[in-house]
Parts: structure tokens; sequence; C-alpha cells
């Protein structure tokens, strides 16, 4: 799996990894680039799956198998130690990680995440579900913002959306990875696994996040023993776009504080 490396090339720099959400590619994280690579040496990917890194997934597929591509790759760079900033699936990843292996991430950012699959997201997840098996991937992908966005940012963002639209249609992942994935996001549950994992975590979440409650970050750091939680009153499920100069400004200083070399 191919990975992109960026920022500080001093041998002392820390090693950051950005992972995504469902959507699986690594320009998500555009926002934060610029922030993150004046001080660390950042990885970003694709997830298997998509865009860059294509290929057929077996319906099977789990957080586990995507852990352990991640740690692949890595060991292909030589990296061995690394925090890791996750979006939804992302910092689901990162969790997976942290359980899998624990002597590699020293410490995570999870961006509205979960500890299991709360009623209302899952609702969600089965909307998008029905739309893409019945109405097809440009119904799928044009409904897309309207989960990850507020309501009057998309309003004034109508030709950056469309033309976002019209990529993401052009660059599907495919419906069967689109439900591979899917259905090893819905599957996940760290309710047993979080009061073990020994790393500093912070959950960032948005009060305004239409798919994923921000209760759910809230009940995600009362299970894990030594996290941090920050809430931003607004940006929606993708609050580190719409509002990525806040976001920046707390996620900055924690990174600096917690990812060392």
């Amino acid at each position: 799996m191919k990975i992109e490396i960026s920022g500080c090339h001093s041998p002392l720099a820390p090693v950051i990894v950005l992972s995504a959400g469902l959507g699986g590619t690594g320009n998500f994280w555009q926002p934060q680039r610029a922030a993150l690579d004046a001080h660390f040496k950042v990885v970003s990917y694709d997830h298997l799956g998509t865009g860059n890194n294509p290929a057929e997934l077996p319906e099977n597929y789990s957080l586990k198998t995507m852990a352990a591509e991640l740690i692949q790759a890595l060991d292909e760079q030589g990296i061995d130690h690394f925090s890791l900033v996750g979006h939804a699936l992302g910092g689901l990843i990162g969790l997976q990680l942290a359980a899998d292996f624990p002597q590699r991430i020293q410490s995570l950012v999870v961006v509205n995440g979960w500890l299991t699959l709360n009623a209302h997201t899952r609702r969600c997840f089965q909307v998008r579900q029905d739309l893409l098996l019945n109405s097809g991937v440009d119904a799928f992908v044009r409904a897309q913002p309207l989960f990850l966005y507020p309501a009057d940012w998309l309003a004034e963002h109508q030709q950056q959306t469309e033309a976002a639209d019209a990529h993401h249609a052009a660059h599907f992942q495919g419906k069967n990875n689109l439900m591979c994935r899917l259905s090893a996001l819905m599957a996940a549950d760290f309710t047993q696994i979080a009061p073990h994992l020994q790393l500093p975590v912070l959950l960032m979440y948005s009060r305004d996040d239409l798919l994923v409650p921000w209760t759910c970050s809230i009940a995600l750091e009362k299970a894990l023993p030594h996290a941090d939680s920050c809430g931003m009153a607004r940006g929606g499920h993708a609050m580190s776009v719409t509002y990525s100069e806040e976001f920046n400004q707390w996620l900055l200083p924690w990174l600096q504080q917690h990812a060392v070399n």
C-alpha cells in the first residue's frame, strides 16, 4: 500500500500519520497539512481500496486488517513509532492499532469517533447504504455532504461542493469496497478494549455533527484511561474542513505535547 511522506526531514521530527474516514482518501487532511508539515514528519495515505491504493476488498474485511495494512506500509518505509490523527473510521483504525500494536503508536487523536455504534449513526449509515444500493453512486455522492457539513456552510460553498461531488463520483471506490469498509466500520466495538489502552488520546468532536452525536466522544473519553476531549460548537462531521483554523489551533498544541520521537 502506498503512503506519502512530507514535512520535516529531521530524524528527530516526530511522525504523524493521518487517516481519513469512510471516504478513505488522504486529501481530506489538506487543511491541516501546512500546520503539521512545519513541525512533524507527516504520513498520509489512501485507505486500501480507495484513491491511489486500488484493490478489491474481501467480504470479511475488518478494522484489524486495516490496522495491519497500515503497519505493513509503515514498516516498508522504516517507520517504527508514530502518532495518529484519524477522522471517524480513521480514528477507529487508530484505536485498533493501539490494541494490536501498542508498542508502535505513541498517541492518538480521534475526530468524531465512538466506542460502539450509536443507534442514530446506524440509521444514517443505513440511509446511505440504501441510496448506494437502490439509487446508485450519483445519489450516494450527492447526499454525502449533507452528513458532513452544516447547512449554512454548504449553502455558502455550493460551487466547491458540486466540484467535489463530480470528483468523488468519477473516482468512486466501488460499491463492493464501500460496503466492505462500511460493514467493518459498523461492526467496530471497543467497549472491552478501550479500558486497557494506555496511550494518551485526544477526542475532538463537533456539537452539530449530524452523523455522529457528540456524546459518543464523551462516552469514549470515559472508557479510556488517558483521554482528553475538545468540543467545537460548530463544524459538522467534517469540522477539520469547515472550521479548519479553529480545529488546527486545538490539534497542534496537543500533538506538540504528546507526539514524541
